[in-house]
This record gives C-alpha cells, sequence and structure tokens, in this order.
C-alpha cells in the first residue's frame, strides 16, 4: 500500500504537466486560454516531488505507516513523462501544444510494485515469507480533452497495461482511471481521481493465496484467490505553487488524501478480512520543484 499515495500524487505531477493547467488565469476575469504565457511548461521541464505519506502497511493492512514518496514528471523534446509508482510512463506522441483541445498519449509504462515484507505490523503475516518486488513493464494509452467545463480544466481518460518481467507474480494487471483538473487560482490546482484495477489469476494467487502450509505457519485458513476487479481508488490531490503563479516555476506544495475500496479475492482473502479491512486511507504532502 506504499503505491497508493505516490499513484495519487503521480496523477497531479501528471496533470500539472499538462498544457491547459498552465493557461491557469486568477479568479476574476478570465482571458481566453490561448492568450494566457504558459511561461516555464510551454517547453520542456521537470517537476520534481518529495514528500511522506501515511499508508497501510501492505494491501488489506488495517494498520498504518509513514513512508517516503517520490514522483517526477515533464517533457523533454516532445516526449511526455507521467509517474507511476515506482516507475513511469512516457507519452510518445507530441501533441501537447497542438491548437486542438484534444490530446492523445501512447507509450510504454514501467513501475516497481513491492510486496509484504517483515515491516507488515502485523504478528501473523509477519511469520510469512516475505513477498518478491514485481517489476511490471507494459504500455499506457489514453485522451485528454481540455476546456470541459470552462476554457481552464481537463478531463483525462487513461489505461495501463502491464505484464511482470522479474518472477514475481508473473502475472498481468489493468489499471483505468479517469481525472478531472482545475485550477481554483493561477496558482492552486486541484485534481479528482477515480481508478481501478484489474489483476489476472496469477497476481492474485501470489498477493491473496495462503497454500496449506501457509497456513500451518500462522493459522490462517487456506484460501485460493482468483482474478479479477480487486480495487477501486478515489483521490482529491492539491497543488499549491508558493510564488501563486504556476505558469513561473520553482517550489509548490502538494497534497493528497483518499479512499480505496478492495473487491473480491483481494477483499476475501484471510490477509484483508481477517487481519486487516477492506477500506484502505491515505493521505500525505510534500514539495514539488518546477524547471
Amino acid at each position: 500500500m506504499r503505491n497508493l499515495l505516490s499513484t495519487s500524487v503521480a496523477v497531479l505531477a501528471a496533470m500539472l504537466a499538462q498544457p491547459a493547467l498552465a493557461q491557469s488565469a486568477p479568479t476574476g476575469t478570465l482571458p481566453p486560454a490561448e492568450e494566457v504565457d504558459a511561461g516555464v511548461l510551454g517547453g520542456d521541464f521537470i517537476i520534481g516531488i518529495v514528500g511522506v505519506a501515511l499508508v497501510p502497511s501492505y494491501e488489506g493492512s488495517d494498520d498504518y505507516t509513514v513512508t517516503p514518496f517520490p514522483a517526477i514528471a515533464g517533457r523533454i523534446g516532445g516526449v511526455g513523462i507521467a509517474p507511476r509508482a515506482g516507475g513511469l510512463a512516457l507519452d510518445l506522441i507530441a501533441d501537447a501544444n497542438s491548437a486542438s483541445n484534444v490530446h492523445f498519449q501512447f507509450g510504454p509504462a514501467v513501475r516497481a510494485r513491492f510486496g509484504r515484507t517483515g515491516d507488515t505490523k502485523d504478528d501473523v503475516v509477519e511469520l510469512l515469507p516475505d513477498l518478491d518486488t514485481a517489476i511490471e513493464v507494459g504500455a499506457n494509452a489514453g485522451i485528454t480533452v481540455d476546456g470541459v467545463l470552462h476554457p481552464y480544466d481537463m478531463v483525462s481518460v487513461s489505461a495501463d497495461v502491464r505484464w511482470d518481467v522479474a518472477g514475481a507474480h508473473d502475472g498481468m494487471v489493468v489499471t483505468p482511471g479517469v481525472s478531472y483538473v482545475t485550477p481554483l487560482s493561477r496558482g492552486t490546482i486541484a485534481t479528482l481521481n477515480v481508478s481501478g484495477e484489474y489483476v489476472d489469476d496469477s497476481f492474485a494467487e501470489y498477493y491473496y493465496s495462503v497454500t496449506p502450509g501457509m497456513a500451518a505457519a500462522s493459522g490462517l485458513p487456506v484460501f485460493d484467490a482468483e482474478g479479477g476487479f480487486k480495487s477501486v481508488t478515489a483521490a482529491l490531490l492539491l497543488g499549491f505553487d508558493l510564488s501563486g503563479d504556476v505558469t513561473d516555476g520553482g517550489l509548490s506544495l502538494v497534497a493528497a488524501g483518499g479512499y480505496t475500496r478492495l473487491m473480491g479475492d483481494a477483499a476475501d482473502t484471510p490477509f484483508t478480512s481477517i487481519r486487516g479491512s477492506a477500506d484502505q486511507w491515505f493521505l500525505g504532502g510534500g514539495l514539488a520543484y518546477t524547471f
């Protein structure tokens, strides 16, 4: 669950990288979007984020832990960089500065998924072997529409499809999501993100099954997990530029909070239903620097 806040802040960082946010203007009289100077976000730029998060100690846990998180976003040579929890995705379609209000994204995506370790804060779960880190590689595709409710907002719909290549869960993960982003002022940006996660049988078996040997070691009941939709997440994210102008770069504050509901065998596994909770909350914040 250290991935939850990183994923949410990743959405905010990715949206900060979009040209529509560079067009945000002060409240009051709003000039046409095309007349607003994009500033540092109009060309090549990088956004780096560091912070801390309060998250469940493992997916399904009802114990919480504080953990650091990083994220990076930007655009270099027309290639967009969007963060992922423990990784990133590249947008190889160079249409970010086009006159159209519709923009497409497509490119490779990679992330690390960290398994349960001895730091779960649960005496029973800690009796079981640690899980290996998965390296998931695949692709991301999506579409962003600018100016949906007013000239300065946007809606994005996208999905990652990734496969583990490190021999951990050896499965497939699909993560669809939709985000709405709007400036509240020239220096404040709000993002509402709703996403889901679908996993195959191999993924579910690795993370949620309890084998007879595991049951004997822990006292948990035997459980055979199958794939399916495993979670739905809603997150609210805010970015506050310390100079009051998001287009001039420099330091910003970021804050995020949200809720994940585990579903299917991710909720029914003894790791969740007996030792934890299907209701997962997260809260965090940090600093972002744009240059």
